[in-house]
């Protein structure tokens, strides 16, 4: 009898609306996980809780247990037009709170200065003074405050408290033992400790509090711009041909895998698919960073979201929806807000308790001026600064806030943390050990030089040797093709081809028998004398690494080629950026010693392992780690994968496989390995910055309740400073939308690389 398997987990991503503080995400948070088998994280700067649910648990019963509490949710879909949705949803909101905040500001001052005069100086008084101050009073405490109230009587409804509750409970006191003092107390008495008027504080805390959710607000819609920017790149709609040849508009979440459609000049590629027919140029900045179009043809590969700029195309797609780069690189900004460190899961804990801990300190502190014998007005101005101060919301916000900026600020540059354990191990890393091929160099074979012997044209060597490879799919037979295509135009056709696996291929090429292959290897695999001026060119090439091909016509050696891999051009100022960040490089390859040399010496890599295959680069990560070294991966390839899991950060660089991705924390979609420098900084600095915002956020609460409880602040300053503490918390966050590579920051000002030709080096693929 077999057992039913489990139904397999999916991730749901939900928009909830209502959350004002770090205590509504925890609350959220608490109900979510409440249900079985469900793992979910609440991110209170982007308004989205992101769940792991078991597959038969409908998201309708999260959507019902997040509105039981009191909050609105709705489902994340991948529809195009939600961004533009939830980005009106957020102007909205921002002009509602504008509104209110220049009400408050045009109210404050008269408001301060009447209730300071009026309570200090009857002589001030006239007829109906209460009344003035009332209808001064009554539309900042009523309309200003109504989203406070709002607020707290939603979660009153549903048996919690959250910094509204504080808030209001803070206005309403205040303003209500300000009403009673005009009407029925003597208010001769000075305005202050011992005053009775408190009409100021109501009104200068709405102010404070509007202006901080205000600027809150703005700094989310100022960084929410690159991730709406990153879904709006994509297209809307597409032209799909029928089995006919017919062209039919469709929105593109219409599209199939498999399906093909039309890309004219000027249009965005629908989705990640291969052309099929025609050529274009396509601007694939939006995608890489890159400024440079890249040709594409048939067989070539296109990135949904990049613009063809020339040329009319037809793709077939491979990749729809969220499975496109576009789609994994939305997701993965979203997976990297969503995170959490340890330390702000514990502030989050915090948050939930905070406000019933506050309520009663509040009332602790009430009874005690009293009891002590202070009077009324003293004790009640205490325990409002104790309600108004206390708000745990730059707890809430420290680590998402900083989270939230760095990962857009990334994207914009092409890079993408998958999550907070990127940033935990850019603090510690140490070591960064650099793939080559693919990742130091370009990846692709091309013949540098090339020396015929005496009595031969260099372009007729070229033709005859490229009839032969163009029959070849060998990497070094197609980069001797593509330089004779290059340099002489059409080539004749070959008879007779032959690949000798190990040797080089040979053919009959205009009633000559043509070989190319190996140097210092016959066709009969005989050893091979090569002419004096032939074998030094060829021992020299060797000797740079590189590989070395002799073309032999009628069994004559006539010429040798050098074939090389191009390294990249920004690679030595990579690794001197990365030096520059007290990081120790290795340079770990596959490729022979001779060529791994030459490749560390042109990029400025002292340290070299060689002859490294993927279980050896595992086992050079596991010794570094065994002493004591925290390290960094740079690659690429499959092969990559295994070192790029075991390292402590692993980086995929440029249009590294999927595997590759799948395996590293940080992603680099730019082909520039500078990029990784940048990527290590801008990660250590938002580590930075979650820890300043969090050791604010706890010292300003420590030491703000006893400060307002001794009667030190008043409620006016509380307010104040209640605010301030979470303006200071996105203001530190969003200078990260700031930071500077690490190439650009003034002490590397003026230090210029020199144009130089590319260098080439090896043959063989890390």
């Amino acid at each position: 009898m077999h057992g039913t398997s489990a139904p397999e987990a999916v991730e749901l991503s939900l928009a909830v609306g209502g959350m004002n503080c770090g205590a509504c995400a925890a609350r959220v948070e608490r109900v979510l996980n409440g249900l079985e088998g469900v793992k979910a994280r609440v991110n209170y700067a982007t308004e989205r809780a992101t769940a792991v649910v078991p597959g038969d648990l409908p998201a309708e019963r999260l959507i019902d247990e997040v509105i039981a509490a009191g909050y609105t949710a709705e489902l994340v879909g991948e529809d195009p037009r939600r961004a533009a949705a939830a980005a009106a949803e957020l102007t909205r909101r921002m002009r509602s709170l504008r509104r209110r905040l220049l009400l408050a500001a045009a109210v404050f001052m008269p408001l301060c200065d009447y209730s300071i005069g009026f309570a200090g100086h009857p002589g001030q008084r006239f007829p109906g003074w209460q009344w003035f101050m009332v209808a001064l009073a009554a539309p900042v405490v009523t309309w200003g405050a109504w989203p406070f109230y709002q607020s707290a009587i939603r979660n009153a409804r549903h048996r919690t408290t959250t910094m509204d509750t504080l808030v209001s409970l803070g206005i309403l006191a205040a303003t209500g033992w300000s009403l009673y003092a005009m009407f029925v107390l003597d208010t001769g008495r000075a305005h202050g400790a011992a005053g009775g008027i408190y009409l100021d504080v109501p009104g200068g805390v709405i102010l404070f509090l509007l202006a901080g959710r205000y600027f809150e607000l703005w700094s989310r819609q100022r960084s929410g711009n690159a991730l709406r920017g990153l879904a709006a790149v994509g297209a809307h709609d597409v032209a799909v041909l029928d089995a006919d040849g017919r062209e039919h508009r469709r929105p593109i979440t219409d599209l199939a895998v498999g399906e093909r459609f039309v890309v004219r000049p000027g249009e965005t590629v629908a989705t990640d698919g291969e052309v099929v027919l025609g050529q274009s140029s396509v601007d694939q900045s939006v995608m890489t960073g890159e400024s440079r179009p890249v040709d594409a043809g048939p067989g070539d590969g296109v990135l949904g979201g990049t613009v063809a700029l020339t040329g009319r195309m037809v793709v077939r797609a491979t990749r729809v929806g969220r499975e496109t780069q576009l789609g994994q690189m939305t997701r993965l900004v979203e997976h990297a807000q969503s995170e959490k460190a340890a330390v702000q899961r514990l502030a989050d804990r915090i948050s939930g308790v905070f406000v019933p801990a506050v309520l009663v300190i509040a009332l602790v502190t009430l009874a005690a001026w009293v009891l002590t014998g202070h009077p009324a007005t003293s004790a009640f101005s205490a325990a409002i600064s104790v309600l108004i101060i206390a708000c745990p919301c730059a707890l809430g916000l420290a680590t998402p806030a900083a989270l939230f900026v760095a990962s857009l600020t990334g994207a914009n540059r092409g890079i993408f943390f998958k999550g907070y354990r990127a940033l935990e191990a850019s603090r510690h890393v140490d070591t960064v050990l650099l793939d080559k091929t693919g990742t130091l160099t370009e990846g692709q074979m091309s013949v540098t030089e090339i020396k015929v012997a005496s009595g031969h044209e260099e372009d007729e060597v070229l033709r005859w040797a490229g009839a032969v490879e163009r029959a070849s799919e060998h990497p070094v037979a197609r980069a001797v093709a593509a330089m004779a295509e290059g340099r002489v135009g059409d080539l004749p056709d070959v008879d007779s081809f032959m690949a000798l696996p190990g040797l080089g291929a040979r053919g009959a090429v205009e009633g000559h028998e043509v070989y190319i292959g190996r140097a210092g290897v016959e066709p009969t695999g005989r050893p091979e004398a090569l002419p004096a001026e032939l074998a030094a060119r060829a021992s020299e090439w060797e000797g740079l690494g590189r590989t070395v091909v002799v073309v032999r016509r009628d069994e004559v050696a006539i010429a040798v080629l050098a074939v090389a891999d191009a390294i990249r051009p920004t690679a030595a100022s990579a690794v001197r950026e990365l030096q520059n960040l007290r990081l120790r490089c290795v340079l770990v390859t596959g490729d022979n010693e001779a060529t791994a040399q030459a490749v560390g010496a042109a990029v400025g890599v002292d340290e070299i392992i060689a002859g490294a295959l993927p279980a050896d680069k595992v086992a050079v990560i596991r010794r570094l780690q065994s002493e004591g070294r925290c390290v960094a991966m740079v690659g690429d390839g499959v092969n990559d994968a295994p070192a790029l899991a075991s390292a402590d950060l692993g980086l995929a660089v440029g249009s590294g496989t999927d595997v590759a991705i799948n395996a590293a924390d940080l992603i680099i979609v730019r082909d520039d390995l500078r990029i990784a420098a940048t990527a290590i900084s801008l990660a250590r600095r938002t580590l930075n910055t979650i820890r300043g915002n969090l050791a604010w956020a706890f010292l300003y609460n420590l030491a703000a309740i006893p400060l307002a409880a001794l009667g030190l602040l008043s409620p006016l300053i509380a307010g104040a400073a209640m605010a301030l503490s979470s303006t200071f918390v996105v203001a530190n966050s969003s200078r990260l939308l700031r930071h500077r590579e690490p190439g650009s920051r003034p002490e590397h000002r003026g230090l210029r690389t020199p144009r130089r030709a590319p260098v080439l080096v090896g043959d063989k693929a890390a």
